[in-house]
């Protein structure tokens, strides 16, 4: 191991993954997937099963998306760099910024230059299938999400060639409010619950009549809820008590899990703790009152760093093994939808990022050394200077994706369902599907759909189930909109839009602002490039980091009219049928 690393920090990994030549195992997987013997025999199954990696390997040339979606702005350029990753000299602005973007439904590897461009066709990308269980989890098997990361730095340095050898900073976007058991060896003892996982329902109810959720809020920034790390601590504390008791036993997230397996440190940043529920945010530290409560010594949590100090050099296995990567210096990882905010320039309060992925959320960056958290928001950080509040949905693209794939809809669909007019279907649809957030962060709600009859068919519904999802994005731009700048803009992006050009214009209606596209088309991962730039010292500040923007989306005021009719109609059926609707 290089590098002296803090008492705590130093974690002996001896992970799934080992280089080429090592392991017995290697024609089980794609040959970039190189499977050592130490692979427990119950991981196999998970392989194949729970993340489909042996798939094909899907990289494809990073481009502006155009079209009815994004329609980018002619002209629009990096300040400093042509979109082709190339200074006006032609050459290749260096030095490079390798970007994992580790997400919950695909992990992709990308190569930016200097100026956090992406320089074209250096990408690579797998799909990730997490496993649902019937009693409300959500979770990943951790060796095998980070054999897919392994799979998608092998291929992109491959497609890089020679240029990889100018990669000067390695930066990593994780999905936030991940958690997993690390035990004494270095190894996976749990899976990695993600924040859909509810299976600690329960230990929410218990934890809201012990503890005063409001002071809670004050300090931690976060409710207590499912999504976040106390009520799993407690459910994993009450059900695995042997587990819990293990000597060695330590708690982390997925992206400190991912990156201690390359350099050895389980080092987390500020950003990622804050996403815990764990982290006193004006303290950027753990909270002591909560801690002692749980009964969770700090010492099984990780140490503490910002995004912008460097992590130990590789592991000799993997410098070995990535050879371009040796000298790079690697940070970090930091949560997504922070890079998301970064990438898409949303990074002070003129600007609001709105982003609809599989769930749905908007964000603002306030930069303050101390903060009084607003009530019905939650904050976290981006670093030890900048606050990040906002308000989060856990239904965005999963409703459209839960209606596409129940109802008998057309090929022309998403023509078809935006020729229809505003709130002219006669239903009222509560978007629950996965639970409820921000503002009332019921992990117990579920969905329904009212108003139907013989005359209602899929193509009303799904209209329906798009602008259900508009209206409770309009009451979280409620909560925030005071929080931003006079004249804020809203910076929309989001993989789920893609299918449904029509919906950014329904969200724009619905809030009665507009809306502005962004033209990068992989912000996470950019984000993460940009982050890890600044700390190598390369980038000035990421305030005046030069965005592309693309085509704006003006609210109709007649429309808007509609859906304040319509958000007013949900919510009295929300309030009434909260009491009467199945819960988990």
């Amino acid at each position: 191991m290089q590098g002296a690393l803090p008492p705590g920090d130093t974690v002996p990994m001896k992970g799934i993954l080992s280089p080429p030549g090592t392991g017995t195992f290697q024609s089980f997987l794609p040959p970039v997937l190189c499977v050592s013997a130490s692979l427990r025999p119950t991981s196999l199954p998970l392989v194949a099963l729970r993340l489909r990696v042996s798939a094909v390997i899907c990289w494809y040339t990073a481009a502006i998306v155009d079209g009815a979606l994004w329609g980018v702005r002619k002209g629009t350029r990096m300040a400093g760099a042509g979109r082709d990753g190339r200074d006006p000299r032609g050459a290749l602005a260096t030095p490079l910024a390798l970007a994992i973007d580790a997400g919950t439904s695909s992990t992709r590897a990308m190569i930016f230059d200097r100026h956090g461009v992406a320089v074209p066709g250096l990408i690579a990308q797998m799909p990730v299938e997490l496993a649902v269980t019937a009693d409300g989890g959500v979770e990943g098997d951790a060796d095998t999400l980070v054999a897919v990361v392994v799979a998608v730095i092998d291929r992109v340095l491959a497609l890089a060639g020679p240029l990889a050898a100018e990669i000067g900073a390695v930066g990593t976007s994780c999905f936030w409010h991940s958690l997993l058991g690390v035990d004494a060896a270095g190894h996976a003892a749990t899976p990695v619950y993600t924040w859909a996982d509810d299976r600690s329902a329960a230990a929410v109810d218990a934890l809201r009549g012990e503890l005063d959720e409001g002071a809670m809020h004050d300090r931690t920034g976060c409710v207590i809820h499912t999504s976040y790390w106390p009520a799993k601590l407690r459910w994993l504390r009450e059900t695995q008590p042997q587990l819990w008791a293990a000597a060695g036993m330590r708690w982390s997230g997925y992206g400190e899990y991912l990156l201690a397996h390359f350099t050895g440190s389980a080092a987390c940043s500020i950003a990622m703790a804050s996403g815990t529920g764990l982290l006193d945010q004006n303290r950027a530290d753990w909270d002591a009152p909560l801690l002692a409560h749980l009964g969770v010594d700090r010492a099984r949590l990780p140490r503490l760093i910002d995004r912008d100090e460097a992590l130990p050099a590789l592991l000799p296995e993997w410098a070995a093994r990535w050879p371009a990567l040796a000298g790079a210096q690697w940070f970090p990882s930091v949560g997504d939808g922070a890079c998301n905010n970064v990438g898409s320039g949303c990074v002070t309060p003129a600007r609001i990022a709105l982003s609809v992925g599989t769930s749905g959320v908007m964000r603002v960056v306030v930069r303050a050394e101390r903060l009084a958290i607003p009530p019905q928001v939650w904050c976290y950080r981006l670093d030890r200077q900048r606050f990040i509040l906002g308000g989060a949905l856990s239904n965005g693209g999963v409703v459209a994706d839960w209606l596409r794939g129940a109802l008998q809809l057309p090929p022309d669909a998403a023509a078809r369902v935006a020729a229809l007019p505003p709130d002219a279907h006669g239903l009222t649809i509560l978007p629950f599907w996965a639970g409820q957030r921000t503002p009332d962060w019921d992990p117990r709600a579920t969905a329904a759909i009212l108003g139907l009859t013989l005359d209602t068919d899929a193509l009303a519904i799904l209209r329906a189930g798009l602008e259900a999802v508009g209206l409770r994005f309009a009451l979280v731009h409620e909560l925030l909109g005071s929080l931003a700048a006079p004249d804020y803009q809203i910076i929309i992006s989001g993989g789920a839009l893609g299918h449904w050009p029509i919906w950014p214009q329904i969200i724009a209606d619905a809030l009665g602002h507009p809306l502005v596209a962004s033209a990068e088309p992989e912000a996470s991962a950019r984000g993460a490039a940009l982050l890890a730039l600044a700390g190598l010292g390369t980038l000035p500040d990421l305030e005046v980091v030069p965005v592309a923007l693309a085509r704006e989306y003006t609210p109709d005021p007649t429309a808007h009219a509609t859906y304040v009719r319509a958000r007013a109609r949900l919510e009295r059926t929300h309030d009434a049928l909260r009491a009467a609707l199945p819960r988990h």
